[in-house]
């Protein structure tokens, strides 16, 4: 087997899947460390749910309130240009059924299920490295912050951009999953013609089981995608979550910090380990080993996996892996070691 190519079965698109892990490489004794997601280790204390949120159909007065603690959390002019739905992947899936097939540019490398949706509908998908490439199409995708580098895109430039794609009918996605990291970044408070930002609420609330996810646009484009995700989108318990915890500005306030110093640990360690830290965000770490050859990446994931700590890895970007946060000290001292060992 060559250094490029991982062993064992094929790499998960995404992470998080421990059962496909203890297929590759068995049940660790210490248990599973999964640093493979972005998804807060900490995450918001759970409100009391209604008993009558479990057994009830979700009610449209639930729906708005939802809506509305949105709009206030991210700065939205009107609680009526926000879109809730089972997670952002319903929203991401629906996107590219508002344009007619054309020519779509995502900025590359990221979130794989982008380009996967957009094809599966008859767009034509260019993978570009900046916006310097994205004339003459229909629509441009962007991550912001990304995943899994954390390139950041300033709003300006975006917001010119989605200027530009509405007076020539088109659209720009700004996904910003992680957003909620860099409030400094988003678009949310910009919505408008050409635009749609879709937003996250499992990552950064650390509460992904949830499935809650938001787009942000012009009021005949909610119209549209409001259609495509169909009544009761939203289960009553996620309403109630979701409502309490987007107006928790405490803490919001207060997580910011302790996820950044989280992740400035986390790079230490992998910086002492041998690795070069590539980028990121306060929620993920991608890194590869800074000695050559630097697709050693590849046979380190199998090493780290058989040690029961479960990455990301990518099969078109081999010299890579992402790490995500360990929830305490044990964890972050537990990778220490394995990435110490000969």
């Amino acid at each position: 087997m060559s250094p490029t190519q991982l062993p064992l079965a094929p790499l998960p698109l995404h992470g998080g899947d421990l059962a496909g892990a203890a297929a590759r490489w068995g049940r660790p004794a210490e248990g599973w460390l999964d640093l493979s997601t972005g998804i807060n280790p900490w995450p918001y204390p759970l409100p009391h749910i209604p008993a009558e949120a479990w057994h009830r159909l979700p009610g449209a007065a639930e729906e708005e309130a939802l809506r509305r603690a949105a709009a206030r959390c991210w700065g939205v002019a009107d609680a009526a240009l926000v879109v809730t739905a089972a997670g952002s992947q319903p929203l991401i899936q629906a996107v590219p059924r508002l344009l007619a097939p054309g020519r779509v540019a995502i900025v590359s490398p990221t979130y794989g299920e982008h380009g996967r949706a957009w094809a599966a509908v008859g767009h034509q998908v260019s993978d570009v490295e900046d916006l310097s490439s994205v004339d003459e199409v229909g629509a441009v995708v962007v991550v912001n912050p990304n995943n899994p580098d954390g390139r950041i895109t300033s709003p300006e430039i975006l917001s010119a951009l989605a200027a530009r794609l509405a007076r020539q009918g088109g659209l720009l996605v700004v996904d910003e999953a992680f957003g909620d990291l860099r409030p400094d970044l988003s678009l949310a408070g910009r919505v408008g013609p050409g635009l749609v930002v879709l937003k996250s609420f499992g990552k950064f609330h650390g509460l992904a089981g949830l499935r809650l996810g938001f787009a942000l646009a012009e009021p005949v484009l909610v119209e549209r995608l409001r259609a495509m995700m169909g009544p009761w989108a939203v289960s009553g318990p996620a309403l109630t979550v979701g409502t309490v915890a987007l107006a928790d500005e405490g803490w919001a306030a207060a997580t910011r910090p302790r996820l950044a110093q989280a992740t400035a640990e986390l790079r230490q360690v992998l910086t002492a380990g041998g690795w070069e830290v590539l980028g990121g965000t306060d929620l993920f770490v991608l890194a590869r080993p800074n000695r050559l050859p630097h697709d050693e990446a590849a046979r380190l994931y199998d090493r780290l996996g058989r040690a029961g700590i479960l990455t990301r890895a990518f099969a078109d970007r081999p010299d890579r892996l992402r790490f995500g946060l360990p929830s305490d000290s044990g964890g972050l001292e537990r990778l220490r070691r394995v990435l110490a060992a000969p």
